[in-house]
């Protein structure tokens, strides 16, 4: 695979960014946390509409690497948000975000893993998605896996109160 030098990086994240501006996409906003850092960007994701996110406002931080789009770039929530696909510390566990290749523990396949297609837009929509369906069958956050599948009120509780947190946030 060619690998991408950091002003192509640059070249692809501006573009992004600018297309975004341009058309914004529903469900998501997205900007440079520093106006001279396009490496690091920080994006707001709306609760969808009809799921247990609904009425939320979510902030995380988008940091690419180098060499994007070759390598995905990570994706931290820094609010507080209760899910299984979300560890601890904020960081989105989800299968395009995983490097390319196979699956060194054999749960994805290939094409299920990060590909230079997958854009900012992309990787938001994937986010939206997994807060629409939790995948609770290889987890990051154990704990809130379980509770997903064997109490589900409690699960509930947790994520309004999540929802509550961030709209006194705004």
């Amino acid at each position: 695979m060619a690998s991408a030098s950091p002003s192509q990086a640059s070249l692809l994240l501006q573009k992004q960014l600018k297309d975004l501006c341009k058309k914004p996409v529903d469900g998501f906003s997205a900007g440079l946390v520093d106006e001279i850092n396009l490496f690091e960007w920080s994006v707001t994701i709306i609760g969808p509409p009809e799921t247990l996110y609904d009425g939320g406002f979510f902030n995380a931080i988008m940091s690419f690497p180098q060499n994007y789009p070759n390598s995905p770039p990570t994706v931290k929530f820094t609010s507080e948000i209760w899910h299984p696909n979300v560890y601890s510390d904020g960081k989105v566990c989800i299968s395009i975000l995983h490097p390319p290749g196979d699956d060194p523990n054999g749960y994805e396949l290939a094409s299920e893993r990060w590909s230079p297609v997958h854009t900012v837009e992309s990787i938001m929509l994937s986010i939206i998605s997994m807060l629409s369906s939790p995948n609770d069958e290889s987890p990051a956050n154990v704990e809130a896996a379980k509770e997903w599948r064997d109490n589900r009120d409690e699960f509930k509780k947790k994520v309004s109160r999540c929802v509550r947190r961030s709209q006194e946030m705004m």
